[in-house]
């Protein structure tokens, strides 16, 4: 059929925030037919755009050639339409326009459809994968939409708040030379310097730091950052941080920032309020009480040690972990006997041992007297002490984890979140935590090396210091993340300035002078002009903006995000280039075998 044009008819009203005040008002809609009801002399059509949905009406009064072209609408078809609001004969109470609809005099159809491969529904029952491919499809769904639109208030309140609060916005570079901070660097290959690459950051972090000494104290950004790594639900290969640097400032500086924002973008966004200051945990505190250096505080089963009670108990597995050098945890979920049966807790026992566990012992509360997978190797005495120990009542289960601390509190960490989802006890709302103090290395049993746990500017604690060589596990950092609702929102530090304690830090990383200065000189030698004392954080602004919405995925908050295998499903990248290309970046590419 040949389209409409538009011969100068503009928009005047968004579908979605006319009212019955609109009545009599004559206007011009435009959109896409969510859908079309023929009804013989009567024709409704529903139109949507980004706001909402209006009801199209054509009826008796419609001219003919309107009602005829009305008469072959389809779902997706574009148009624009003008006529008069008027109350409607039934009220659609599931939409907020449903009082009214528009007696249209001027139809206008602007771009014809072809049936979409699924329903442009919230409720959609198509597979991801579905409707990742026509992503422009999925975009048109109210919910994502909802979801993006949010995302631009999200960075709106936040580049005002920096701005309102003394920041610069300055954008760094994109393709930067590769110093690989945990993840793998994406690579791009320099046409001009051939056999030479450049790659994506995975952060800012040392472009930030060089700001800071080039004397601007209050930098912001919401920068693009790159990782190749492994994805899952909160993760995306390209993703967007809300990164900041400050000078001639302490931790508690930084925490005061970042308490304002926080408050201030969940009060004009959500029109929620955020109590300051914060909570805070240790890193420590929060591995013994939750398992977790991110742990959902929204609910409490936290983890008590048992060790105490069981290291001269009959049963072997519990003593001899004690005697070894190891623990034995415990967390009690309260009224979970009626849900958690014996073949329920050997599920969690299966989930328990692939993350890491030997086993899992339970202690099942549902009769008079509690049912004990180790009841007989213990006496009365020891039994009623872990009963007392743990709080256990009748309908609760008690799962015990005994191994080294380093499996033992994780294992119950990741149980203590699947339980609670399972018994749905995790309420609504929303749970900030600092947790403070990260230990600065972490011992690899494999190499019998200590590898660092941030990248190398992180500052130690000025009394950590006199460790660095002689006692690793001693040293802590001043480093910090912020939590929400057990997703690690941000992470942050105080940076190294002072030279001589860098070069010692690289050092206790096991890096060479020649290293140190292949892949960190620029900025090492800039620290040499007068650094000033800084630290910042980045914000993750997906998983910011994921835990707002409420959904369950980074992707439905990402305009076009990538799979697990970090395809793009839409437009097929990445995908192969021609032998031309790749003869101007000198690189030949060879098949796997």
């Amino acid at each position: 059929m040949k389209l409409d044009r538009m011969d100068g008819m503009k928009r005047t009203d968004y579908c979605g925030e006319l009212t019955a005040k609109d009545e009599g008002r004559e206007i011009v809609v435009c959109g896409w037919i969510q859908r079309q009801r023929d009804l013989g002399g009567l024709i409704f059509a529903d139109l949507r755009d980004r706001t909402g949905i209006i009801q199209l009406a054509f009826d008796e009064n419609t001219e003919k050639d309107i009602f005829e072209k009305a008469s072959i609408l389809h779902s997706e078809y574009v148009v624009m339409a003008k006529g008069k609001v008027r109350i409607r004969s039934s009220v659609n109470k599931d939409i907020p326009t449903g009082e009214i609809e528009l007696e249209v005099n001027c139809l206008k159809i602007l771009g014809c459809a072809e049936t979409p491969p699924f329903e442009i529904l919230d409720d959609t029952a198509a597979k991801e994968e579905l409707r990742l491919k026509y992503r422009y499809l999925d975009l048109r769904r109210p919910s994502l939409q909802k979801n993006i639109i949010m995302r631009h208030k999200i960075a709106k309140v936040t580049r005002d708040y920096f701005d309102e609060n003394g920041f610069i916005e300055i954008e760094t570079p994109t393709m930067v030379k590769s110093t690989p901070e945990g993840a793998r660097d994406y690579l791009v290959p320099s046409r001009v310097h051939k056999g030479k690459f450049f790659a994506l950051p995975q952060s800012p972090q040392m472009y930030k730091q060089i700001l800071m000494l080039s004397g601007f104290d209050r930098y912001i950004q919401l920068a693009r950052c790159y990782r190749d790594e492994d994805l899952r639900a909160d993760r995306q290969p390209e993703f967007t941080q809300i990164d900041m640097e400050m000078s001639f400032v302490e931790m508690e500086d930084i925490f005061a920032v970042a308490e304002g924002y926080v408050s201030r973008l969940f009060k004009e966004v959500l029109g929620v309020e955020i109590a300051t200051p914060l909570p805070r945990l240790t890193f420590n505190d929060a591995m013994e009480m939750y398992g977790s250096d991110k742990p959902d505080t929204r609910f409490d089963m936290k983890i008590t040690d048992l060790s105490d009670i069981v290291e001269n108990c009959g049963f072997g597995v519990f003593a001899d972990t004690v005697k070894n050098g190891g623990t034995v945890r415990a967390i009690n979920a309260k009224n979970a006997a009626g849900v958690y049966t014996r073949k329920e807790i050997d599920k969690l026992t299966e989930e328990a041992k692939g993350i890491g566990a030997k086993g899992l012992a339970f202690i099942r509360w549902s009769e008079e007297t509690p049912n004990c997978s180790f009841a007989k190797f213990l006496t009365e005495c020891e039994m009623q002490a872990i009963l007392e120990r743990t709080g256990a009542e009748k309908g609760d289960v008690v799962l015990i984890v005994a191994d080294k601390k380093k499996v033992a509190l994780p294992v119950l960490g990741a149980l203590r979140l699947t339980v609670a989802k399972r018994l749905q006890i995790i309420p609504e709302g929303y749970n900030f935590l600092w947790i403070t103090e990260f230990p600065f290395f972490e011992y690899n049993e494999e190499t019998g090396n200590w590898d660092a746990m941030h990248h190398p500017f992180t500052a130690p604690l000025d009394e950590c210091v006199q460790y660095l060589d002689s006692a690793p596990e001693k040293v802590y950092a001043k480093a910090y993340d912020l939590v929400l609702n057990g997703t690690e929102l941000s992470s942050g530090s105080i940076r190294i300035t002072d030279p001589e304690l860098q070069k010692k830090m690289f050092s206790a990383l096991g890096l060479s002078d020649e290293e140190a200065e292949l892949k960190f000189g620029f900025l090492t030698n800039a620290f040499k002009y007068g650094a000033p004392p800084h630290g910042g954080m980045g914000i993750g602004l997906d998983r910011l903006a994921m835990i707002m919405t409420g959904s369950d995925s980074i992707r439905d908050v990402i305009a076009f995000p990538k799979v697990a295998n970090s395809s793009e499903l839409m437009s097929g990248a990445p995908a192969e280039v021609d032998e031309i290309q790749l003869s101007d970046l000198a690189i030949a590419v060879t098949s796997e075998e």
